[in-house]
């Protein structure tokens, strides 16, 4: 099972005129200190703050009506659950979204606000998805996965759609790496377009669930860690059906970051880009600085949410390292 350059390209007819198809802007900055173009494709504008609107609006327009009519349930670190509140209200659907206790309660506000019923289940987003499958087999809800699912798959991929496009001579794509949806979604797609260039998958060293999977040859179950990129936080599920094998077979490589490197990443976006982004949307910055990935021609890297804790992003950009602190604690 995969999802084709085709099922991408069919997402994007589906989901144009419902999400903003995001700028890409050069950052003179990185690009000075790298030698080489780089660009910013600025995702964390999209209007629910993250790229995962793509994939949740691709997902619900693909329901039947006898699925609408139940509504739509997934599980989620909260990126997902915002995006999947804001498509299901547009169609007008019931929306109840399972997190974990590690969900920061800005992106619990924001899910509340869209009118979705939320539920608080255990310690992980493992655990969160016990209670997905019994409102799936109780309450006849459709579910509607953060990223081992088709069409969420292939909304994401729309992402890389518009990065061949506005970077022809591209060599090198960093994609954040959680679960997977965005990283298989866009290395399909850019791969499927240029096979040549280059897509190296970045995570947090805190819990990567994707990264020990890809190392163990199979899926794998990780703790979940506090983390600045707590977007990427959460399993990929021992039955993966679909992201595993993709982001095997597609990606070029995955790199890890600590805490302080994250934090590095906020701090850059903030200081030489002027954008505010979550430690998640910050790993592809976060990855050059660090040295950890040396492209050698046209560089895109997605910041692909915006939705951080204000107060939390202010003591980062003032030099503290919360993480590392509660780490020591």
């Amino acid at each position: 099972m995969t999802v084709s350059l085709q099922d991408i390209r069919s997402a994007a007819g589906r989901i144009a005129g419902r999400i903003e198809r995001t700028p890409i802007a050069p950052s003179p900055s990185l690009s000075k200190r790298l030698g080489i173009p780089v660009h910013l494709k600025l995702e964390h504008r999209q209007v629910t703050g993250s790229f995962k609107l793509r994939g949740a609006t691709n997902a619900v327009a693909m329901l039947d009506d006898a699925q609408k009519a139940h509504g739509v349930v997934a599980a989620s670190t909260g990126n997902h659950g915002r995006a999947l509140a804001y498509a299901a209200r547009l169609e007008g659907l019931r929306a109840t979204i399972c997190m974990s206790r590690l969900v920061p309660q800005n992106k619990l506000d924001e899910i509340e606000r869209l009118g979705a019923d939320i539920r608080i289940v255990g310690e992980s987003q493992d655990d969160a998805q016990v209670e997905v499958e019994r409102l799936v087999a109780e309450e006849g809800l459709a579910a509607v996965p953060p990223f081992d699912h088709a069409g969420v798959i292939a909304g994401q991929g729309t992402l890389g759609l518009e990065i061949t496009e506005a970077v022809p001579d591209l060599h090198t794509v960093l994609v954040q790496l959680s679960g997977g949806g965005l990283a298989a979604g866009v290395a399909a797609a850019v791969k499927g377009i240029n096979p040549h260039a280059r897509v190296i998958g970045v995570s947090m060293a805190r819990g990567a669930a994707m990264k020990a999977s890809l190392d163990a040859g199979r899926p794998m179950l990780v703790r979940e860690e506090q983390t600045l990129a707590d977007s990427l936080g959460g399993g990929i599920g021992l039955d993966n059906h679909l992201t595993f094998a993709m982001c095997r077979d597609l990606l070029d490589d995955v790199v890890v970051l600590s805490e302080q490197e994250i934090a590095a990443g906020i701090v850059h976006a903030y200081e030489a880009e002027r954008e505010i982004v979550e430690g998640a949307g910050a790993v592809g910055i976060a990855a050059l600085l660090a040295g950890h990935v040396k492209p050698s021609g046209s560089t895109v890297v997605i910041l692909s949410g915006r939705n951080i804790d204000m107060d939390l992003h202010r003591r980062i950009v003032c030099g503290e390292n919360p993480m590392a602190e509660e780490r020591a604690a």
